[in-house]
């Protein structure tokens, strides 16, 4: 391969996983419907994908809608296509409009001011790479937020970056309905 040209990943089937993958594909899949390609993904490395559904699936101090923020937020800051598409349509799951959902993309929440400091918050971090500004940060503290909520958004802008970063690099196929671009 020669460095003008571009390298092709592909996403494995259940077949080409570990029997201990091909598991996780059938507990997806029963929770799911699909194995989405994201996670199918992941089953290219033994451990990856176990070790990503448990950060994913840990106890949490914010609720659903309060994480599909922080996803929303954090991905379109990275730029990843694939899960602006899939938190789209988790974020309408949860309540969110997509009038909302574009406006949560674009880093604010005029329809609520606790879910505005934490887009606002949530952005300001991934943005200055975990150095949040103190306007941002004293926002997020007065619109009731703690340090035990701080901690959960720091992780699962973590979870976020990971799925982000992976798909960038990547660039598989978005088996999910495309996400308007802003």
């Amino acid at each position: 391969m020669t460095t003008t040209e571009k390298r092709t990943f592909t996403v494995p089937t259940k077949a080409e996983v570990s029997s201990n993958n091909q598991t996780l594909f059938d507990n997806l899949h029963k929770g799911l419907g699909f194995v989405p390609n994201l996670y199918a993904y992941f089953a290219k490395n033994e451990t990856a994908l176990g070790d990503y559904l448990a950060l994913q699936n840990r106890k949490s101090t914010l609720r659903a809608k309060e994480r599909e923020v922080i996803n929303l937020i954090t991905s379109q800051i990275n730029g990843c296509r694939y899960c602006q598409s899939a938190h789209t349509v988790l974020g309408k799951m949860n309540g969110f409009t997509e009038e909302q959902i574009l406006e949560l993309r674009k880093g604010t929440a005029s329809f609520d001011s606790k879910l505005d400091a934490l887009v606002k918050f949530t952005a300001s971090t991934v943005e200055n790479r975990g150095r949040a500004t103190e306007e941002s940060k004293e926002a997020f503290f007065a619109a009731g937020y703690t340090e035990a909520n701080m901690i959960d958004v720091v992780i699962i802008i973590g979870d976020k970056i990971i799925s982000n970063y992976l798909h960038n690099l990547t660039e598989f196929d978005i088996d999910f309905p495309i996400a308007d671009v802003i």
